[in-house]
């Protein structure tokens, strides 16, 4: 059993097939028993993507639809949701300052940050951070956490 935390460009991945999608929804596997977190944002966020691809036409609309509601359901039930607080929002602003991080790859990052902090303070393995964003690795591994990058793993 691990503990990941999924940013965006992770989690998105398990949504529409491309480069480390089979790797990602690997994680998914109930017999390895993984938890997997995500910070609340990464809803609106992937919605955005998807949204985005639809308009440019890349996925029809009604793929985007259909991926869109799937997502919801998801959050619903297969991920652990970690909301953002002022602690979390007070830490990424440090983070993007630190780091010159976007905006909300800042929040993504103080949220797994905060998770591995719980999971250390109870005797757990750290977290394994899973993004495919190579600026918010480099910040994420700065930072002291160990990364995955999907698009390693094609």
């Amino acid at each position: 059993m691990a503990v990941h935390f999924l940013d965006s460009s992770a989690l998105v991945k398990r949504c529409i097939s491309e480069i480390g999608s089979a790797w990602v929804s690997g994680l998914f596997d109930p017999a390895l028993g993984h938890e997997v977190f995500v910070a609340a944002v990464a809803g609106v966020e992937i919605v955005a993507a998807v949204t985005r691809r639809s308009r440019g036409g890349s996925i029809s609309t009604n793929d985007a639809t259909t991926v869109c509601n799937q997502l919801r359901s998801d959050l619903q039930t297969e991920y652990q949701i970690l909301e953002i607080t002022e602690k979390i929002i007070n830490s990424g602003m440090t983070l993007a300052e630190t780091h010159s991080l976007r905006g909300y790859d800042a929040i993504q990052l103080a949220a797994g940050c905060a998770v591995n902090v719980v999971c250390l303070a109870n005797n757990l393995p750290p977290i394994i951070f899973v993004s495919a964003d190579n600026e918010l690795n480099t910040a994420a591994s700065g930072e002291g956490l160990v990364v995955e990058n999907p698009n390693n793993h094609p």
